[in-house]
């Protein structure tokens, strides 16, 4: 089967080269001329036979908006888009209302496995119409993992229910780290314990809190004993907030994922306001002693950037959080050092089809 790919980081390479071992033919485009195969994406769609089917594996939001409705003004009636990256499933909805009248199919792929999944597999969640995602079979069969297809693949529904499963895929995964992260923490504080990874090493076979996360921490710790010299400042790249979002627009309670969200925000914050609040008011109603800033903390605190939510706006005070919306929209603002959760690399600040695996989850 011959395919066309647009985004070639790192998720988009591998999948590249697995359809490749699988013998299918891949026509891939990325703006980084070392990765591409064609100079443009006229030439991609140009290099496929009806009836054609393109991957786009882009960042969520404009850069993937902007690229399929290029190709809807590329492609025939008969062909179909796959969009492989961490867009909202709102917004999956508005791109095959936008292709649906032109008779292009549309179906979008929840793609978990990150920089692995050359050799494991990938874990795949589809959304679409049923004969769309059966002409797509044999792209999905050589991506997902050996084995069982109902153990790396669904066909969770209507569009966007494959990005709206691997929305809540990444929920639970926020929360799985997050319980994964406050155990260590434990373990580190109690000093009885002498061999924390051990312990979690211990914990990788046979133990009902056994999983691939587990397995990765562990290989933290033999690379980084301790994780010292990381730094704690941990950035979140969108799937987490809508996770929680959904959960308030459908009434289910959430404390887990909602915590480990936060958690990310307070991470930011090397000196909170909220807690030198509690602290002002412990001295105020019951005389407890507050512990004030040295003039050099007091120097650093003025000067920080919080991370996590929206400041207040007014005219002496124009910075915003890391992490925080800039405009109140579905999607959060790009911190320099984040990239989304799928693996797509890039950020608003360098659109276009191009992906990669950028922040961990």
């Amino acid at each position: 089967m011959k395919i066309g790919m647009i985004g070639l980081g790192k998720m988009g390479s591998n999948m590249r080269e697995r359809l490749r071992r699988a013998g299918h033919e891949v026509v891939g485009f990325d703006l980084d001329e070392n990765l591409r195969d064609v100079d443009d994406v006229e030439s991609l769609v140009q290099a496929l036979e009806p009836p054609r089917v393109v991957w786009v594996m882009v960042p969520h939001g404009t850069p993937t908006r902007s690229t399929v409705e290029q190709l809807g003004e590329l492609l025939d009636e008969g062909d179909l888009i796959i969009e492989g990256g961490n867009s909202k499933y709102t917004e999956d909805r508005e791109l095959d209302a936008l292709m649906e009248p032109k008779g292009i199919g549309y179906v979008d792929c929840g793609v978990s496995g990150g920089i692995w999944g050359l050799e494991n597999g990938y874990g795949l969640m589809c959304g679409g119409r049923e004969e769309d995602v059966e002409k797509a079979m044999p792209i999905f069969d050589a991506l997902r993992p050996e084995g069982p297809r109902e153990e790396g693949f669904v066909h969770a529904g209507e569009v966007g229910a494959g990005h709206y499963a691997k929305m809540v895929h990444n929920g639970i995964e926020y929360g799985l780290m997050h319980a994964y992260a406050e155990g260590f923490e434990l373990l580190m504080a109690k000093d009885i314990v002498t061999d924390v990874r051990g312990c979690f090493q211990a914990w990788s076979r046979g133990t009902v809190v056994r999983s691939w996360l587990l397995d990765l921490l562990v290989s933290a710790l033999g690379d980084t004993p301790g994780l010292k010299g990381i730094d704690a400042y941990t950035t979140d790249s969108g799937e987490g907030r809508w996770t929680v979002e959904e959960a308030i627009d459908n009434a289910v309670p959430m404390p887990v994922i909602s915590a480990a969200l936060f958690a990310r925000f307070a991470s930011r914050q090397e000196n909170s306001p909220a807690m030198q609040a509690v602290a002002a008011l412990r001295g105020q109603f019951g005389g407890h002693d507050v512990r004030l800033l040295d003039d050099a903390e007091l120097e650093e605190d003025q000067k920080e950037v919080h991370g996590g939510a929206e400041p207040k706006k007014d005219d002496s005070d124009s910075k915003q959080r890391p992490g925080a919306r800039q405009d109140g929209g579905d999607e959060p603002a790009s911190s320099p050092d984040a990239g989304p959760s799928s693996g797509s690399g890039a950020t608003e600040d360098a659109p276009g089809p191009t992906s990669g695996t950028g922040d961990a989850h």
